[in-house]
């Protein structure tokens, strides 16, 4: 079907011979060469256009909005032509989504629904009904929002929750702004929950406004379409781009951005340092009611950000007025909660003495639980989910920046990129007229409802570290490596390190490839240099929110015989192996205690603390002196409920820095063998007859720390294939 209004517009935009035609504030990136490789495949088209709108994050969010085509197709029954729509399916992202993350519906099946559509009290049950619209039975599942494109006669439609439209539609006279802007070639619907009702809506203001080029969603978002993909793509950033214009010629004309500024940041090395030493004690608060049903210490992962966007809102005067109202698109709200906590604590405050912190934020936490408890009765239904974590998901904290805490990184990351779109939106809003929310009844509806918490319960099991920072020392190759990848298999966030500043390059590049950046962060250290072990637990703390679990892997290795032992070879050792075990260990637990749910240790000792060997005086005692170090610790730290274990390996020869030069040539000639022959000799000398790689040290730790010996400490897990004399007795 076509309709009039496709040809009232013509999109050809102008080469302002910057390769942007034109725009401003949004980007323009379509490739005629690389969208001719879709000719005459409208849903190739489709994903391409989907991809080039969710690469722009002014354009919308991610995992947010929805795109879809209706193009003919072959009916399998009867080979007849139909008409077949393929929309973003449930869940996706439309800045990565493919082909499989769509969902295709006979149009005319879907439109038919109407027929037995009861009203919006039984809006739910119409999604079930989507499935007997489904053409392609084995593409994605439609998502809530299949009948707003449905109803819509156009072959290209994009639905988006760009800031700057949002700014308008959540503005309080965002329907007159519209019209008047658009000269009423934009229509006007009020907010709606999304669904079959919001569809028939949508449909009813095309009736009732033939010509328009899109329509404005009331504290939604945006729909405009095309009879091209690119007729679509230009008609969505010509209007995103008005809006945004729009915005930017409003700000200064009612007063400074959010009321002027009532205070100045910290510098920037003042914020992070903040910021790395509180968030331990936030990450510990919001991480309560999860850790307290978790013996294995896993708790909330942090995000940290000091945006300059966010910056300018935490410090304005009209902080205190706007955050409690939340946010108003439900894209936003479904990522950050009603609201965010706003900290009551000053930017030079001493945060040296965490009990003290904590006395001052915990009544603070204790009120923004009761708010939250309290929405919760008010607006609940007879039939609404069991209420979920009364903690904050966004913490404000004025002059320093904004906290995010999530069940794992990416998903507080995002959160921060939500509340940061909810920051735009506030701010446009503000400038050209007044900000408003949802209702408190309407989030919650959002928030309970019972297809999103479907959604919840369809979600895959966590993995066993899931939650769980780990810092491993000397991971950027051999053991540490294979230890920190094993757990971020097994869903940790971990922090690389090395005091080698060319091989952590190329560790990082290789985790950046095989994990993204979701998943770990990098710092040198040197067990030996207090000052950048602090630098490492800081930048676990800005990258994640403290820490749960240290590794202790640094070693070095020197065999001697006694008389040619240097005193500088013995210092060299006991500073690594030890001291370095010493320092590393006390700064992992002051973070630990601020978080106040426990953790672990695990140290990567040897069979050499055990067992004497020739040529091993300096070696053989340091490791001796970590053994016994790791049972005073589990001793001292049982209290806390942090856990101290070690795993003993022997001759873990791969991609060891140790075995690389002069201790592989000492222990052959301690044995009479030649380096080349030192993996069998150490195989051939064990029960079992194997070689130990780094990945059986790796499964070892996991052991400890995979759940199941969360109440075992002051343990030695041997891993050496079997040496006799190195049983512990």
């Amino acid at each position: 079907m076509k309709n009039e209004q496709a040809n009232q517009f013509q999109y050809a935009p102008v080469d302002d011979g910057g390769g942007n035609k034109g725009f401003q504030h949004v980007s323009y990136l379509w490739d005629d060469v690389k969208a001719a490789e879709f000719a005459g495949d409208e849903v190739g088209l489709l994903v391409y256009r989907s991809n080039l709108l969710g690469a722009d994050l002014r354009l919308t969010n991610y995992g947010g909005g929805n795109t879809s085509c209706k193009a003919m197709a072959k009916d399998p029954l009867t080979g007849n032509p139909l008409e077949v729509m393929w929309v973003k399916g449930s869940g996706g992202d439309l800045g990565t989504m493919k082909r499989n993350g769509l969902a295709a519906l006979y149009v005319d099946r879907l439109r038919s629904l109407t027929n037995v559509y009861k009203g919006i009290a039984f809006e739910d049950e119409m999604v079930e009904l989507f499935n007997h619209c489904i053409y392609d039975l084995a593409s994605k599942a439609p998502s809530i929002d299949t009948p707003l494109h449905g109803f819509l006669p156009f072959k290209h439609i994009d639905h988006l929750h760009p800031d700057a439209a949002i700014a308008i539609a959540a503005a309080k006279d965002g329907k007159q702004i519209t019209q008047e802007l658009f000269d009423g070639k934009i229509g006007w619907v009020p907010w709606q929950r999304p669904g079959f009702d919001l569809g028939l809506q949508l449909k009813q203001c095309l009736d009732e406004n033939p010509g328009i080029r899109g329509i404005m969603l009331g504290s939604h978002g945006l729909f405009t379409w095309g009879d091209t993909a690119y007729e679509s793509y230009i008609n969505t950033l010509e209007v995103i781009e008005k809006c945004a214009q729009y915005l930017e010629d409003s700000y200064g004309k009612k007063g400074p951005v959010f009321g002027g500024q009532k205070m100045e940041a910290l510098p920037k090395e003042a914020r992070l340092q903040k910021a790395a030493t509180l968030a331990p004690v936030l990450r510990g608060l919001c991480s309560e009611s999860m850790a307290s049903n978790s013996s294995a210490g896993a708790g909330m992962v942090g995000h940290f950000t000091d945006d300059e966007r966010v910056l300018q809102f935490i410090n304005s005067n009209h902080l205190g007025k706007l955050a409690p109202m939340g946010t108003s698109c439900p894209d936003h709200f479904l990522r950050t909660k009603i609201s965010p906590l706003v900290l009551a604590l000053g930017a030079n405050d001493d945060l040296g003495n965490a009990e003290l912190v904590k006395q001052k934020i915990i009544p603070q936490f204790v009120a923004y639980r009761q708010m939250y408890a309290d929405y919760y009765t008010t607006c609940k239904h007879a039939n609404s989910p069991a209420m979920r974590d009364p903690n904050p998901v966004v913490i404000l904290y004025p002059g320093v920046g904004m906290f995010t805490f999530a069940k794992d990184k990416q998903t507080a990351r995002v959160a921060a990129e939500f509340y940061i779109n909810a920051i735009n939106v506030m701010k446009g809003a503000e400038a050209v007229s007044e900000y408003t929310s949802l209702p408190r009844q309407e989030a919650f509806n959002i928030e309970y409802w019972l297809l999103e918490e479907a959604k919840l319960q369809r979600m895959p099991k966590p993995k066993a570290l899931s939650g769980r920072v780990a810092l491993i020392t000397g991971s950027a190759g051999g053991i540490g490596k294979a230890i920190a990848k094993k757990f971020a298999n097994e869903g940790a966030c971990v922090v690389i390190n090395d005091n080698d500043a060319q091989r952590l390059e190329g560790a990082k590049e290789e985790f950046a490839k095989q994990y993204g950046k979701d998943v770990f962060t990098a710092a040198l250290l040197d067990v030996t240099d207090k000052a950048t072990i602090d630098a490492a637990f800081e930048a676990a703390a800005l990258a994640f929110g403290g820490v749960d679990v240290v590794v202790n892997c640094a070693g070095i290795s020197i065999s001697k015989p006694l008389e040619e032992h240097t005193e500088r070879d013995w210092d060299f050792l006991y500073d690594i192996l030890v001291k370095g075990q010493f320092l590393v260990t006390q700064a992992g637990v002051a973070i630990m205690r601020k978080q106040g749910f426990g953790g672990d240790v695990l140290n990567i000792v040897s069979k050499n603390a055990l067992v004497s060997g020739p040529n091993n005086a300096g070696y053989g005692s340091a490791k001796a002196a970590q053994l016994h170090l790791s049972r005073l610790n589990a001793a001292e730290l049982g209290k806390d409920n942090i856990r101290v274990n070690v795993v003993n390996p022997d001759a873990v020869i791969s991609d060891s820095k140790i075995w690389a030069g002069a201790w592989a040539e000492g222990r052959a000639k301690a044995y009479g063998v030649t380096v080349a022959e030192l993996p069998a000799y150490y195989a051939k000398r064990t029960l079992l007859n194997e070689i130990i790689l780094p990945d059986d040290i790796a499964n070892a730790c996991f052991v400890f720390i995979g759940g199941l010996l969360h109440k075992s400490t002051g343990n030695v897990l041997n891993v050496d294939g079997g040496v006799a004399m190195a049983f512990v007795r």
